[in-house]
């Protein structure tokens, strides 16, 4: 889908992203920047060369060179962050995990260029993939996406899962000989210190941009216990080490109270899910700034549509025994100022339905402002991507969407984003709302 107004020429500017490098005027009615905790009121964004130029108050007429795009009537907000994306996969391959030795790697490039597309226009201008079972598909969309050949998301990859055999993020299916399986599902399983010191280093030589490591068992594994650590300390630490020292920051898919202590202890800067955290793990990661990247929603779509569909029952029992207490942890949580990240695990729930989840933050004692914020600048912090994306600031990259209505008095709302600018190149807009200059 083509951004409305052409834009120009990319040139080798140094710096990331440089296919979006739209130039755009945009009167907001109402602007939720994504740092201050109160919108304002009638706002003119002027975007140019894909950044953010200026924010005025009040309409004033832009520049006769800059397409305009009048947003009097409708709500502006940041381009939204999901940090807990799988744009290689679908949530019904949940039916038969056989599917992955039926799809071609043609197959699941089309699969995740089809899913980062769907994502971009619902309102998630950036994405962090934690991962895929095919890593290196995922960085292949990234870079064509910042060529400007797909449309998609800002995309922050993390390549192959570190696992160990037969542990949350090994492709390990019932039934299945492990040599029957193509070795580049298996690219991250490994087991002591140095093995998983390799892997870690063969990930940020393959151009990783964060590190996912699983800690302890996954809902969608066979033969796991969420809450049963998989990875040791010493192995944390060892993926941290090596992480660290290139510069990228790594994310720890831990259910279980030890293994969320554990690594946290080992240093890692985020942890997803947290489903079985106990007290002593939520203070120590309010104590060090940890933040949690919680799929709240996902479990509703799983207990809902799981049965339906046929999906093991070993997958929904460790469904129903995260998602309550997943939600306990998560009002927890935010009442001890642990972070929180705004993640959907969007390879459980269907891409494009992301927004779902808001509702369920709200519902369980998150303010709309700070869900908002957990999706914006409170995840591109976290991402350390702040200085380009999470809010509608001077200086950082022209992602903005708009909603009819007010999602402050009903969230809800952010399920049906109308307007998607992406680096001031506009990609979805009601027909009846067109840009003019």
């Amino acid at each position: 889908m083509a951004g409305c107004q052409a834009p120009p020429a990319a040139t080798e500017t140094g710096v990331p992203f440089v296919a979006d490098s739209g130039s755009i005027a945009i009167r907001c009615g109402v602007l939720i920047d994504g740092l201050a905790d109160s919108p304002t009121i009638d706002q003119t964004v002027i975007i140019r060369n894909g950044r953010v130029e200026k924010i005025s108050p009040g309409f004033f007429r832009p520049p006769s060179s800059l397409p305009f795009l009048d947003l009097r009537d409708y709500t502006c907000l940041p381009g939204l962050i999901d940090t807990h994306t799988h744009i290689g996969m679908l949530p019904e391959d949940s039916d038969d995990y056989r599917i992955y030795l039926q799809r071609t790697i043609d197959d699941t490039h089309e699969l995740a260029a089809r899913n980062a597309k769907i994502t971009l226009l619902a309102g998630f201008t950036t994405i962090r993939n934690v991962a895929d079972y095919l890593a290196w598909v995922d960085q292949d969309i990234r870079d064509r996406i910042r060529s400007g050949e797909i449309v998609g998301p800002r995309i922050q990859t993390g390549g192959f899962y570190l696992t160990i055999p037969h542990g949350g993020g090994d492709m390990y299916i019932p039934g299945v000989d492990d040599s029957d399986i193509p070795e580049y599902y298996r690219m991250g399983v490994a087991r002591g210190p140095d093995q998983f010191r390799a892997k870690t280093k063969q990930l940020v030589d393959g151009g990783a941009d964060m590190i996912k490591i699983i800690a302890s068992g996954a809902v969608f594994g066979w033969g796991g216990i969420p809450g049963e650590p998989e990875m040791t300390p010493e192995e944390i630490g060892a993926v941290v080490a090596v992480a660290h020292d290139a510069g990228l920051r790594v994310s720890a898919h831990a259910h279980g109270a030890q293994s969320v202590i554990d690594s946290i202890l080992a240093g890692v800067d985020t942890i997803e899910h947290a489903s079985l955290a106990d007290d002593e793990g939520i203070e120590l990661a309010a104590e060090r700034g940890i933040a949690f990247s919680m799929d709240v929603y996902n479990g509703t779509y799983t207990a809902e549509i799981g049965p339906q569909r046929g999906w093991p029952e070993e997958f929904l029992r460790k469904n129903d025994e995260t998602t309550e207490a997943q939600r306990v942890v998560f009002e927890k949580a935010h009442a001890a100022g642990v972070p929180i990240l705004y993640g959907t695990d969007a390879g459980v729930a269907p891409h494009g339905e992301n927004a779902r989840q808001f509702e369920v933050m709200v519902e369980r004692g998150m303010a709309p402002m700070d869900a908002i914020k957990a999706a914006t600048s409170v995840a591109a912090y976290h991402m350390d991507w702040n200085a380009d994306v999470g809010a509608v600031e001077t200086g950082r990259f022209g992602d903005l969407i708009a909603v009819r209505g007010d999602p402050l008095d009903d969230v809800v709302l952010l399920q049906d984003v109308a307007v998607v600018v992406k680096g001031g190149l506009v990609f979805k807009l009601p027909a009846a709302l067109p840009t003019s200059r």
